[in-house]
């Protein structure tokens, strides 16, 4: 006799049939309301303040807004551009931000390059930059005469704040070179230096500011 022709060992029914969980003890809604009164602290108060508080103690300027102050007193913050007039200073980007650079109402244009809405703003736009600036129009960086996407971005190309300095140099009774070197002082080259650079035109206006002149 080989092993195949053994008989199988029967098996009592009860090995046949499922389980039966229904004896078993179920969580009651107390249980439930623990575990999600847990979770709502853990995720709702306990890692908000923790990382609120790491993120203050790492990063203290962006973690209040990167403010700006100017003898004790906020003038704006690094994050956000805001509107300028005057020979005596740079001018930002256009911004289609509520009435100019509202954080409230953050936003582009939304206009289309086809749209002749557009069309006709970035061409008076040129029209009264090259006039300001005495420039021909075609020397005019982009970036003067398009809105970013938020209608917030604090800063200019190298190339835009270049065609200003006569201007602002001019107006102060500056020479170009001392412009110049306050313009290259406030140029950011971005995180590791990746990334577009660009001037921010509010703290490069506050240095100017600062000469008292």
């Amino acid at each position: 006799m080989t092993l195949n022709d053994m008989p199988s060992p029967a098996l009592p029914p009860s090995a046949l049939s499922e389980p039966d969980f229904s004896d078993a003890p179920q969580p009651g809604w107390s249980a439930w309301l623990r575990f999600s009164a847990l979770w709502l602290v853990l995720g709702g108060l306990a890692y908000p303040a923790v990382t609120t508080a790491l993120g203050g103690a790492l990063f203290p300027a962006q973690a209040t807004g990167s403010l700006i102050r100017d003898g004790g007193r906020v003038v704006g913050s690094a994050l956000v551009g805001q509107p300028f007039r005057g020979d005596r200073y740079f001018i930002g980007r256009p911004s289609a931000a509520g009435s100019g650079y509202d954080p409230v109402n953050a936003s582009g244009s939304n206009l289309a390059v086809s749209n002749p809405a557009l069309r006709e703003r970035v061409q008076a736009q040129a029209q009264a930059i090259a006039a300001r600036e005495n420039i021909p129009v075609t020397q005019i960086p982009a970036d003067l005469l398009t809105a970013s996407g938020s209608g917030l971005d604090p800063h200019v190309s190298p190339a835009g704040a270049a065609v200003q300095v006569a201007r602002v140099a001019r107006a102060r009774g500056l020479t170009d070179a001392q412009v110049q070197a306050l313009v290259r002082d406030h140029t950011e080259r971005g995180v590791l230096g990746l990334g577009q650079p660009g001037v921010n035109v509010l703290e490069l206006n506050l240095a100017l500011d600062r000469l008292g002149r």
